[in-house]
């Protein structure tokens, strides 16, 4: 089964065809999203590959690929930029006796063929590079990054403009090659790359270990079993077999991660403080320092969806970010094919704009495109100028008693814009641990696993769920709902899983979106970066705050980002469960917990969710600014008057 989600993830690039139009074809210079013609020439029609090791400063031996462009199989022979990725997959792997690189990927063919050379190393201790593997980002692995990047750009074939290019780990790892500040990086394009790693691997603390132990498991596999391409020279492969003997000392991830709880946790191996040092969230001042541009590429149903607008309010370099209705790694082929295609002409004008210098406007256009979703191949593009967007109006939903008749949940309570007006309002839950949102999630589509949410309806039943009526309008909700949930248990202790969903008239109940909290750490904190206003949880040890039986406390959480149109005739619900049992690690208690989730007047329990085009009741954002300057106004003719009355009683005396 592994070695099957492996070669889907590997190969997704290979097996799609990606076409830009011929400068033959294009008669005119287009340059807008999705679209690029006119602007620089396709006269490269092949290419040739070169592979050999280099040595870093502590002496390990890193593999790297060069693909460099070629006419009728002739090197091009002048400088040309250089696009690399430092991977943690393999930079080469042999399919049936055939070695594939970059070069036969649909993503890289539009980049070697306009004139860029492209190159693939493999990170410390994986692939066919030496060394073991101790930590993820390390500043080892970070460290080799600026020595790779600044001996590219020392090479006579390259011109001095090195740009880097690659999703998820080789997104990430071009983010902590910019906070080396490497010279000659001129231009980033991280795909679904992650910002904060506590954030997910414990989203405010619930621990997320099927993510992590797949993908654990999968990478020892690759880099002790489904083994890399060797380098040019090693046919007999006496150098990969000896690398592959020292990846056997590698940590596996999931033992490294399991016992740090907290986000100031330590690992004892490496001194380390994983969740500060290993990841972009921890450098931000040395990536805005080094300045270099930066187009993030993310998808609604990504595991990372919340990190992508996390980077782009945090980086200060220019930057664009591109929001589509995709998942980390699509399986759908036409919703693959999109995106491919997209990234394919995007990536292209953006490396044209910063390695070339040629001016294609890409930086004159609004920095944010973002799907709009009526569905997963239902959607329309849009733009913004900044996030959230100003349109959003943050719409409080109260959770009401019902019922609604659409569920058969525990409590089938009702969603509504009105606030409750009763002093007693509850419901009780007796915890149900086998509830689920699936084996097909954006968790396990991150690590090679399918994407397919089902009908969400039989989870509801095993929950609390609050549904609002039939919607007489289209409601649009883009950017980010928060949860508000005034909960106690006869239990210390908790994790609470929130999901927004979409209920259609055949009451089938769509995933949308979701967050997660261990009420433990419900503790607020300002956040050490930008966190786009939502509520912050440091989830250091000290924060730990364990429940008091019968004693209400209120839980404040994101949940991913969104947009999507909840059409006429449709439901807008609200589920709550205390357990995922296919992608969280819950404790389990025997008996199970009792959960009281309070909504009256003084506790009203509620989401917010940023509503476009549609009347609600808005969250309280203090006096309307009308109002406050005509209050000041009034105050302002009110000190003249008085002023003037002193006057005048001061010259009579």
């Amino acid at each position: 089964m592994w070695s099957v989600r492996i070669t889907l993830v590997l190969l997704a690039g290979f097996l799609l065809t990606v076409s830009l139009p011929s400068q033959e074809q294009a008669g005119e210079r287009v340059s807008k999203f999705g679209e690029y013609r006119g602007y620089s020439e396709a006269k490269y029609d092949s290419w040739v590959r070169f592979s050999q090791y280099l040595t870093m400063r502590d002496g390990i031996k890193l593999a790297i690929d060069i693909i460099r462009p070629a006419i009728e199989g002739k090197v091009h022979e002048e400088p040309l930029p250089v696009i690399w990725q430092h991977t943690r997959y393999r930079r080469a792997v042999v399919v049936d006796g055939k070695v594939r690189n970059l070069g036969d990927s649909s993503l890289n063919q539009p980049l070697l063929k306009h004139g860029y050379i492209m190159a693939s190393a493999d990170v410390r201790g994986s692939g066919a590079s030496y060394g073991s593997w101790n930590g993820i980002f390390t500043k080892e692995e970070t460290q080799d990054a600026y020595e790779i990047n600044e001996w590219l750009a020392s090479q006579p074939w390259c011109d001095g403009n090195v740009g880097m290019l690659g999703g998820s780990y080789l997104g990430i790892t071009q983010l902590m090659a910019a906070s080396t500040k490497p010279p000659h990086l001129k231009a980033l394009f991280p795909i679904v790359a992650l910002y904060d790693m506590y954030y997910v691997a414990r989203p405010n603390g619930v621990f997320f270990d099927d993510f992590l132990r797949t993908w654990s498991e999968l990478t020892r596999q690759l880099d002790t079993e489904i083994v890399a391409a060797p380098v040019i020279g090693d046919e007999d492969e006496t150098m990969l077999k000896a690398a592959i003997e020292e990846h056997k000392q590698s940590r596996p991830l999931i033992e490294i991660f399991s016992p740090l709880k907290y986000r100031d946790s330590k690992d004892d191996v490496t001194e380390s403080y994983p969740y500060q040092e290993w990841g972009p969230a921890g450098f931000t001042d040395e990536i805005n320092e080094s300045g270099i541009p930066m187009y993030l590429w993310c998808g609604w149903f990504d595991s990372f969806t919340r990190d992508g607008f996390q980077m782009y309010r945090n980086f200060t370099a220019p930057k664009r970010i591109t929001m589509g209705a995709w998942s980390h790694s699509p399986r759908d082929p036409e919703i693959a094919k999109e995106e491919f295609g997209l990234v394919a002409v995007e990536s292209l004008r953006w490396f044209d704009y910063w390695l070339k210098g040629i001016d294609n406007g890409i930086m004159n256009e609004d920095p944010i495109f973002y799907h709009v979703m009526r569905g997963l191949k239902d959607n329309t593009w849009q733009t913004a100028k900044e996030w959230p967007i100003t349109e959003a109006v943050p719409a409080k939903y109260y959770f009401h008693e019902g019922p609604t008749g659409s569920v058969g949940s525990v409590n089938d309570g009702v969603l509504s814009t009105e606030k409750p007006t009763n002093s007693s309002g509850k419901d009780e839950y007796t915890v149900d641990y086998t509830t689920t949102t699936g084996t097909a999630t954006r968790m396990d589509n991150a690590v090679g696993g399918e994407f397919n949410y089902p009908d969400m309806t039989t989870n509801d039943e095993k929950g609390l769920t609050y549904t609002t009526t039939p919607l007489k309008e289209d409601v649009e909700i883009t950017g980010h709902p928060v949860a508000h949930l005034w909960i106690s248990s006869t239990a210390a202790d908790g994790d609470f899983f929130v999901y927004l969903e979409e209920v259609d008239t055949e009451g089938v109940s769509h995933y949308v979106t979701e967050g997660a909290m261990r009420a433990s750490h419900r503790a607020l904190h300002e956040p050490p970066y930008d966190n786009l206003g939502n509520p912050y949880h440091r989830s250091y040890e000290v924060d730990v705050m364990g429940l008091t039986p019968g004693e209400p406390v209120e839980l404040a959480f994101d949940l991913h980002p969104t947009s999507n149109i909840f059409n006429t005739g449709h439901r807008i619900r609200i589920t709550i469960t205390c357990a995922d049992k296919d992608n969280a690690l819950t404790p389990e208690l025997s008996p199970p917990p009792t959960i009281t989730l309070v909504r009256n007047r003084e506790q009203a329990s509620h989401v917010v969710l940023p509503v476009v085009g549609a009347e609600a009741e808005v969250v309280d954002q203090g006096l309307p600014l009308l109002l406050i300057a005509f209050i000041a106004l009034i105050v302002v003719i009110l000190v003249i008057v008085f002023s003037m009355a002193m006057r005048k009683r001061v010259s009579k005396k």
